[in-house]
């Protein structure tokens, strides 16, 4: 049975990893190697099983060998319900951003996606589309086209998955109004409980335009910019949702949080 259809996906693998050195010295952090495979293949396989079309994958630092792993499709063998008989694959072609032999340097989060928006939306192919970072491991997290369909009916900007407060992360980045759904963009002062940002989300590309971003489709001059303030703004006017994630999560940002992981 053919799957509904999906959005495509921006994975954020650009960065320099400098906080996992000597270990991203010579191999870029997404491929650096949970439970026996590279980080970023655990995020092409939830992709591919979620029918997801095509995706995305901005480099910079070292960026030839996640193109010479993964190459322009990611094919994945799928099975029958009684696991007897193999059926056809799951099919992700991937596309690159290549911003280190663009503009010598990543362009961090929305500089990256402004980048990429032509191969993410292309003409007639739709406005909305997952990102995430190469370097977060969650093993069970669905991309689930449900999602997709609910998010492009609800006429917001983003939808993001927020998590419980990592011990590195102990005051979080949003709040969530549980009564509404949205992403709260709270004071310094404000005492309502903050999460973090899972970095997984859907988007829809009209976040990557005035009023909210300045930056062209393709990024031409390469500017570089963060996320959190187009975020923020969008939070402020009420066009950001979000829900919270309870499952396997962890942002792989330093050698012991790697070396626990395949403990």
């Amino acid at each position: 049975m053919p799957l509904p259809p999906n959005a495509p996906a921006m994975l954020l693998a650009a960065g320099r990893g400098e906080r996992m050195r000597p270990l991203t010295d010579h191999c870029p952090k997404p491929l650096l190697a949970v439970q026996g495979q590279p980080l970023l293949q655990w995020h092409l396989q939830a992709l591919a099983q979620g029918g997801c079309p095509r995706a995305v994958i901005n480099t910079a630092w070292l960026g030839e060998q996640i193109v010479c792993r993964f190459g322009d499709v990611f094919g994945l063998q799928r099975i029958s319900d009684n696991d007897s008989e193999l059926l056809d694959l799951y099919r992700l072609s991937l596309l690159y951003s290549h911003e280190g032999q663009d503009f010598g340097a990543a362009l961090e989060t929305a500089g990256g996606i402004c980048r990429a928006l032509p191969q993410l939306c292309p003409p007639g192919g739709g406005e909305v589309f997952w990102v995430l970072a190469g370097d977060v491991y969650t093993p069970g997290f669905v991309f689930d086209p449900a999602a997709v369909a609910a998010f492009e009916a609800s006429g917001h900007l983003a939808h993001l998955w927020l998590v419980p407060n990592p011990a590195h992360n102990p005051r979080g980045d949003f709040g969530l109004d549980a009564s509404t759904g949205l992403a709260l963009n709270l004071s310094a002062t404000d005492p309502r409980p903050r999460y973090t940002y899972s970095t997984i989300g859907l988007y829809h590309r009209a976040l990557f335009a005035p009023p909210w971003c300045d930056i062209p489709a393709g990024n031409p001059l390469g500017v570089r910019a963060a996320l959190a303030p187009l975020l923020r703004r969008a939070m402020d006017a009420g066009r950001v949702s979000a829900q919270l994630y309870t499952g396997a999560w962890t942002d792989v940002g330093t050698p012991e949080r790697l070396a626990q992981l395949n403990a």
